[in-house]
């Protein structure tokens, strides 16, 4: 028999948008003031993908609410992977409910608030950094100096670098 959904989580994830805003705000308060102990209680209870789904509102304050919110439960999974020599099983958990792809997203995001949350917590909890997203596009110059190879990161395409002449 699933165990029953807290009323909180069950808010979080199905009420009428202003509810759902205030179960957000009470959830990220909780993850900000609570123990590790009460943040995986909270994870145990499910909180983690309705956060997740918050992160694609029209609402700058609930995502970055939900970004907070889910930062507060990444530091607490990392605290504990630092003490046990394991990895941020938090990270995993955010990734499955997709969360890691939405906050990629929002690094698109119009708000350099979010935008820059986003890189710090992409960077510090999924390993992630900003200069390897652009790395490898660059273009290498071919001997001569006046051809270029460009090719894409490695895994994207087919590996191929096309070379273009650009002595005119």
């Amino acid at each position: 028999m699933p165990r029953p959904v807290p009323p909180l989580v069950q808010l979080l994830s199905n009420a009428e948008f202003d509810i759902r805003k205030e179960a957000a705000w009470a959830i990220s308060n909780a993850t900000s003031g609570g123990s590790p102990q009460q943040i995986k209680f909270l994870v145990q209870q499910g909180c983690i993908r309705p956060l997740c789904d918050l992160l694609t509102v029209n609402d700058v304050k609930i995502v970055t609410i939900a970004l907070e919110g889910l930062e507060n439960i990444l530091k607490t999974g990392e605290e504990e992977s630092m003490s046990t020599g394991g990895h941020n099983a938090m990270a995993t958990f955010v990734a499955e409910a997709e969360g890691l792809n939405k906050i990629e997203e929002l690094q698109q995001h119009s708000n350099n608030d979010i935008y820059e949350k986003c890189i710090g917590m992409l960077e510090k909890y999924f390993g992630v950094d900003e200069e390897e997203e652009m790395g490898g596009i660059a273009p290498a110059q071919v001997e001569g100096g006046s051809q270029f190879a460009f090719s894409a990161p490695q895994g994207l395409g087919d590996g191929s670098a096309p070379t273009f002449d650009f002595s005119g």
